[in-house]
């Protein structure tokens, strides 16, 4: 074997610079925990520039150097085949696009699978940077029966060993100490295990590229995993940025093919080369157990991953996590929401009536709450998915539903997001982030919308309750309205699943890729990592798809208040002071007062109506009428949906004020629901005395609701999460043409039923 040259030396060793050390390993080994022991509550998360891999970074400060600690995406290999190990790869390699560049380099390998972490730490000490192991859960490969002789492993190793239990936070003294030493020192030279033929042409290529001038210099760890990374996307990456010369691909092919001659093919070549290695680093420094030794992992796992009673215990999980998001978070929702009306009335009390009042009342305080009311759901879905990924259930729940997921062309990972979205679409798109495959986490997040949430409940209980009959089948057991909303339920669920199928075969088509599923193994949840992972999704959320909502609610606002004192609001103004005027003439008690306090309140709902009428919304809602005639709406039913925009159960509450009712409708109220149902079952069209809704036409409204984008929180969170608008215009613009559709059919089949 050949010395491996070294990149030069970073400059992670110049005091007062800030040095930045990647944490390195296979998934589900602790690198998460043991970033969180490290940095403590001096972390962050965002996104690396670029792309939407998520970025963990925190400070720490280590021999009076401040140090950033980067928790790179899990990896098996520096062979990158998915977004998150090419970010992973490139803060290795140095080349990046605006991210950060490793200057050392800490590599946590699982204790139980110490084999196959050392495949991927060989590849690491190639690179020619400081690198410090961490050997992690020694207790959990205790109760394997494996036994683990650290110090025969550091003398095979020229590099620093340190044995850890990140989770009870032992070793990390020993960690850091270790970690300063490599900074001090330059890194020891490594030989990579490879033969002489194929280091030959490491050596050739690196000479070549450095002397090329074009592309800049590249060091001997680079041009190996370039030579070994066949149809990765290492090499198209780095040629369109410009680190290579143009004939680095005709380069590397040659260099293939005369291996290839000399019977040393790639990528084989690498398997068989560190595999030979990590035996000949483990050898005598590891025991394993008798292979007739069972582990309690083993005994759950013959429990959790059955056909029959671990399809129990998920179906049992999942209710849990369905109930809790659905119902346990409501008392808490509606704390916030009561909460809101509150400031909302401080704001009436203390700020004078105005569109100052109106703006602070309705657009930011109303917008605040919007915001606001989804974090109970939010927060219980995440702590739960935090407690189950923390203590090893997750791995086993994909894996029973993967079956069931691949049938419409998704990974069994898609389902604890796809039915978060019965709850709200929010959290269960943000839950998205465990798919690992770009196609199948896209395709969840464009379908997720589909599904039925908490917020279309209103618009099902407000038009259902007033124009579907409640009828009733075999013995009063079925309700003809419960069958609808059930029949809404499963339209969702279908168009999901058809969508689904359609994306996955036109423009998200790709090899589905196999189902390769670690199951790690079972360990208490710590409570500081799960802490740690709900508030950063919560301020996520807040920081993100909050200020879009806020933004969207104040428009919102504006498009229902101007324009001001529409001419057609100076006689109902007149009568409404003629009346008020009146009234303080009479005596309170008298029955003439009470009249008059019930047609002044009739007259201020009629005022709010007819303002609203000649906004700017209600204009649009005029435009837009010869597009919804052929559903059956007209302008109102057009205004409200337009007005539903930000959430959809505002549609109630808009309504209201459409059919003189006032602002204050509350959707949870039976008695305001009853009132409006009368007024909504009594209108007619303009000029004519053909009533507006019908039971064609109410079937519309529910299909258009079903299936409609109607949430800007859903579509802001949506653009968080893909990093792009291009995704949520695309979600927007389909489920509102497959919604006009759905509406479309229903009407005029409907109508031609009943005719």
């Amino acid at each position: 074997m050949l010395d491996s040259p070294r990149m030069p030396q970073q400059p992670s060793v110049v005091a007062g610079n800030l040095i930045t050390v990647a944490l390195v390993g296979n998934p589900n080994t602790g690198k998460s925990t043991l970033f969180g022991a490290l940095v403590g509550v001096r972390q962050h998360v965002g996104n690396y520039p670029g792309v939407t891999v998520e970025r963990k970074a925190g400070r720490m400060t280590l021999g009076g150097r401040q140090l950033e600690v980067l928790d790179l995406p899990g990896l098996y290999s520096l062979a990158p085949r998915s977004r998150d190990e090419m970010v992973a790869c490139e803060v290795l390699l140095g080349d990046c696009r605006g991210l950060d560049h490793a200057h050392a380099v800490l590599c946590v390998a699982d204790a139980v699978n110490l084999e196959r972490s050392l495949y991927l730490v060989s590849q690491v000490m190639e690179l020619g940077l400081p690198v410090v192991l961490a050997v992690n859960m020694l207790d959990v490969a205790k109760e394997h029966g494996i036994g683990i002789d650290l110090a025969a492993l550091q003398q095979r190793l020229p590099i620093p060993v340190v044995g850890i239990q990140a989770n009870r936070r032992l070793g990390m003294d020993e960690l850091k100490k270790a970690l300063a030493g490599v900074l001090e020192a330059d890194p020891p030279a490594y030989r990579a295990p490879f033969p002489e033929v194929f280091e030959r042409e490491v050596e050739q290529l690196t000479r070549h590229w450095s002397s090329s001038g074009d592309g800049g210099p590249v060091g001997a760890g680079v041009a190996r995993r370039l030579l070994l990374d066949v149809g990765g996307q290492l090499q198209s990456d780095m040629l369109a940025r410009g680190s290579l010369p143009e004939d680095a691909g005709v380069e590397l092919a040659s260099a293939r093919i005369r291996l290839a001659d000399a019977n040393c093919a790639i990528p084989a070549v690498e398997t068989t080369a560190r595999y030979a290695w990590v035996h000949t680093v483990l050898e005598d420094a590891i025991r394993h157990p008798d292979a007739s030794r069972t582990s309690f992992s083993d005994r759950v796992d013959h429990v959790l991953t059955h056909r029959f009673w671990g399809m129990l215990v998920f179906v049992a999980v999942m209710v849990a996590i369905f109930q809790a998001v659905f119902v346990g978070a409501q008392p808490l929702m509606d704390g916030i929401a009561t909460g809101v009306e509150y400031a909302g009335s401080w704001v009436e009390v203390l700020v004078p009536p105005g569109a100052l009042q109106s703006l602070l009342q309705k657009g930011i305080v109303g917008g605040v709450g919007a915001i606001l009311v989804f974090l109970p759901q939010i927060v219980i879905l995440f702590l739960f998915l935090a407690v189950l990924e923390d203590c090893g259930y997750i791995a086993r729940a994909a894996f029973l539903a993967d079956r069931m997921m691949a049938r419409v062309g998704l990974s069994g990972k898609a389902f604890i997001p796809m039915l978060s979205c019965f709850a709200c679409a929010v959290p269960g798109i943000m839950a998205a982030r465990v798919i690992e495959n770009d196609r199948d986490r896209l395709t969840t997040i464009l379908v997720a919308p589909l599904l039925t949430c908490s917020a279309r409940l209103p618009v099902y209980a407000l038009i259902i309750g007033a124009f579907v009959p409640p009828w009733t089948y075999f013995c009063g057991i079925l309700n003809l309205q419960g069958l609808v909303l059930a029949g809404l339920y499963a339209l969702g669920i279908a168009a999901a699943v058809v969508a689904s199928l359609i994306l996955k075969r036109t423009m998200l088509r790709g090899a589905a890729p196999p189902f390769l599923l670690e199951l790690p193994s079972y360990k208490w949840p710590s409570l500081r990592n799960v802490t740690f992972r709900v508030v950063q999704r919560v301020w996520q959320f807040l920081r993100c798809a909050g200020t879009l909502i806020l933004f969207v609610s104040v428009m919102v606002w504006a498009a229902l208040y101007f324009p001001q004192n529409p001419p057609s609001l100076t006689p109902l103004r007149q009568s409404l002071q003629s009346l008020e005027a009146r009234q303080r003439q009479v005596p309170a008690d008298s029955p003439e007062y009470a009249q008059l306090s019930e047609r002044i309140v009739e007259l201020d709902h009629e005022i709010t109506g007819e303002q609203q009428r000649q906004s700017i919304l209600g204009q649009l809602g005029h435009v837009i009428e010869p597009a919804v005639r052929p559903l059956g709406w007209d302008w109102r039913i057009g205004c409200a949906v337009l007005a539903s925009l930000p959430a959809r159960e505002v549609v109630v509450s808009t309504m209201g004020v459409i059919y003189n009712l006032g602002e204050d409708v509350d959707p949870g109220s039976e008695e305001d629901l009853n009132v409006l149902q009368r007024k909504m079952r009594s209108a007619t069209w303009n000029g004519s005395d053909r009533p507006v809704f019908t039971l064609p036409v109410a079937l519309s409204i529910l299909v258009f609701y079903a299936l409609c984008a109607q949430c800007a929180a859903t579509l802001a969170v949506m653009k968080q999460e893909t990093g792009s608008w291009r995704w949520p215009v695309f979600a927007f613009t389909y489920m509102t043409v497959l919604a006009y559709l759905g509406a479309l059919l229903t009407y005029q089949l409907g109508t031609w039923l009943a005719g």
